[in-house]
């Protein structure tokens, strides 16, 4: 899902520069929401895109930590 996440990044972001048709905020929020929050943050800076917008540039971040302490609490449930 991250590799999702970081490729629609990058494609929004090309679609942006073009003026073509862009992918739905909520799409990509999904798609960071489905444990994809690593790639969609690493994309939002390596293309420069959303950056400017307060819910991305906290949202993303804040779902990855939650994601982190998931992964986390999984792992110390299956050990």
């Amino acid at each position: 899902m991250n590799v999702i996440a970081f490729a629609l990044m990058g494609l929004d972001k090309k679609r942006a520069k073009a003026g073509q048709w862009r992918i739905k905020e909520a799409t990509l929020f999904l798609a960071a929401g489905l444990f994809g929050a690593l790639g969609g943050t690493l994309g939002m800076f390596t293309f420069r895109h959303k950056t400017k917008h307060w819910y991305f540039k906290l949202g993303f971040p804040a779902l990855l930590a939650v994601q982190v302490v998931l992964v986390v609490i999984g792992l110390k449930l299956l050990a």
